[in-house]
């Protein structure tokens, strides 16, 4: 029994599929039954909220874990960070003079930057999950198909900067990104004639970071909601047919 509901709760985002069909006034507790091995049967009190939290943190674990890995921004193309719109004249001119690689170097160091700092969006996101209200859960879960990220966001974006901008910087001069910049920008300002630049790297590489973990929290609710076949175990379908009630 034990074991049918930790399967069922580790399934990303519990309980935010099929929004449309959700009743006004949600339980946060009920009983359902669930089949045993054998074909027996035995009941259990099901906390949606708190099955709800759980999913999520496994939710986000999921995708935060996809995006530190290597490769996890730079190959993603929903959340690769490309160079800052005001400094696409640099790239422009860079090419020109045949040093493409140089533009190139520096688009993989602000990946790599990202890669590294993320790891520490995930604690973040489990305090604003583990403080989340039964009213909080309700609205989720009768909320809009980006609903526990539009939650996340307003719950962790400050705190989330905070905490991600240091670590961005550290890990810009861990990746060397910081070596790659600084040349960019001096073989560029030394080009007679430019308008001189100074962009702050380590604020776009964190709000960029940012805008890659929520963007993919959201592709993965908006699955969650979308996909009948999440419903992969008995508590799921008993829960997600009580709510559909």
């Amino acid at each position: 029994m034990k074991k049918i509901i930790l399967l069922a709760l580790i399934c990303p985002l519990l309980g935010i599929a099929q929004l449309k069909t959700i009743p006004k006034k949600l339980p946060t507790k009920t009983n359902i039954t669930l089949p045993k091995i054998g074909g027996t049967t035995n009941s259990s009190t099901i906390d949606i909220a708190a099955g709800l939290k759980e999913a999520l943190n496994n939710g986000i674990t999921k995708e935060v874990s996809k995006l530190t890995a290597v490769d996890g921004f730079l190959k993603n193309e929903a959340v690769k960070i490309l160079i800052p719109e005001e400094l696409q004249k640099v790239e422009s001119t860079l090419r020109k003079l045949g040093m493409g690689n140089l533009a190139d170097q520096g688009i993989v160091a602000m990946n790599r930057a990202a890669e590294d700092a993320v790891k520490e969006a995930t604690p973040i996101f489990v305090s604003a999950v583990k403080n989340m209200t039964i009213t909080d859960a309700k609205s989720i879960l009768m909320g809009k198909e980006d609903a526990a990220t539009v939650y996340l966001q307003g719950a962790t974006t400050k705190d989330l900067y905070s905490k991600l901008s240091p670590v961005v910087q550290q890990s810009i001069g861990k990746v060397g990104a910081d070596t790659i910049w600084n040349t960019i920008i001096s073989k560029y300002n030394s080009i007679p004639f430019v308008s001189k630049v100074n962009p702050d790297i380590t604020d776009y590489i964190t709000n960029k970071s940012m805008d890659g973990v929520f963007k993919m929290i959201a592709v993965e609710e908006k699955n969650i909601r979308t996909d009948l076949k999440s419903r992969t175990s008995p508590l799921l379908q008993s829960v997600f047919g009580l709510l559909n009630k």
